[in-house]
């Protein structure tokens, strides 16, 4: 069964959705579809040289957002890109994101 997942204005991304998973009683699953506008967020890559770290950069501009991921133990895990002004794009892994003028929907499938 799909389940669609919203985070309104106000609301954290991460928070939100592992909350909203953990009510539906989801501990493994697909996120096959991100999609809505955030206006900050963390995100992280890797450095060259140490596939191991995190590189966490925070941005504070609104930005559209699309994404998958993978949800364990009833946490989400979620890679994401994100669109700025001049038509730029970042994408990473997702720490946090905070919604405040539009919202987001994930699009969410439990796995047995």
């Amino acid at each position: 069964m799909l389940h669609e997942v919203r985070v309104e204005p106000g609301q954290e991304v991460m928070e939100t959705l592992t909350q909203q998973i953990q009510t539906l009683g989801i501990e493994r699953g697909a996120i096959v579809s991100l999609i809505g506008a955030v206006d900050s967020c963390e995100i992280s890559n890797m450095p060259r040289s140490d596939a191991g770290r995190d590189l966490l950069t925070e941005y504070y501009e609104p930005m559209e957002l699309s994404g998958t991921g993978e949800i364990r133990d009833g946490k989400p895990h979620i890679h994401c890109v994100l669109g700025r002004e001049g038509d730029a794009a970042l994408c990473g892994h997702l720490h946090w994101a905070r919604v405040q003028t539009w919202y987001v929907s994930a699009y969410v499938i439990a796995l047995e």
